[in-house]
């Protein structure tokens, strides 16, 4: 049913024709309230990569904080392995690794050094641990971010599964092939040395970062990601 004619009582046949300047408001109220999920959506992802690159992340300084050396004793059982070769390049396909290895040793108190803190930094084996495919754990260590650059090398690490193979090749040019066995967190507090470095029966190999909650007052992780490898025969 149709309004009378008039100015205001013009009517199409699909409905009543608003006045132009109540339609300009109701667009305008539509495109206020569009921009507003915008900046929602917007202000929530810049929220979560603020919390991801920054706030998650330790200050550029290193965050191996009390990390304790695998003790000389930690391979005296020897069984059959590869002759020694310093590793140079550790393969990880499940989670995209493909990294140079440097040579590391200790600091001054006798925990782990660390390589360089960038986010291109490769990992770094301890040279005083056995290496890859020798008899014993061989330690690799990497940082899993940092504040400036963000993910690491061994950023993702803590999503490795069970059976997920990797491969260490060698200044010699052999490959020695692991399989992973473990993975496991520790608070740094009570890092179980005898269990990461403790002697075993073949080659095995050990990949080391930070993980767990972040300490903003101490500038570091509180707990360590392990990946505990067994060589494929």
């Amino acid at each position: 049913m149709s309004r009378p004619g008039g100015a205001e009582g013009l009517a199409p046949s699909l409905g009543f024709a608003e006045p132009r300047r109540r339609r300009r408001l109701r667009v305008s109220n539509r495109r206020a309230a569009v921009f507003s999920v915008v900046l929602a959506v917007l202000g929530s992802t810049i929220t979560a990569f603020g919390l991801l690159t920054d706030d998650a992340l330790p200050p550029p300084d290193p965050t191996w904080e009390n990390v304790p050396a695998p003790a000389p004793s930690a391979t005296t059982r020897r069984t059959a392995g590869l002759r020694r070769s310093a590793p140079v390049r550790l393969d990880i396909p499940a989670i995209g690794v493909h990294t140079p290895i440097s040579a590391i040793g200790l600091r001054g108190d006798g925990t782990l050094d660390v390589p360089p803190l960038r986010s291109d930094a490769p990992a770094g084996w301890y040279q005083g641990s056995p290496t890859p495919g020798e008899p014993g754990p061989a330690v690799v260590v990497g940082h899993v971010d940092t504040a400036r650059d963000g993910p690491a090398v061994f950023f993702r690490l803590r999503e490795l599964k069970v059976g997920d193979p990797l491969s260490v090749r060698r200044a010699d040019r052999s490959v020695a092939r692991f399989k992973v066995v473990r993975v496991a967190s520790y608070p740094k507090k009570a890092f179980p040395s005898d269990e990461v470095y403790g002697p075993t029966a073949g080659p095995s190999l050990r990949l080391i970062t930070c993980g767990g909650s972040f300490d903003r007052s101490r500038g570091s992780y509180r707990s360590n990601i392990v990946v505990f490898a067994s060589v494929v025969p």
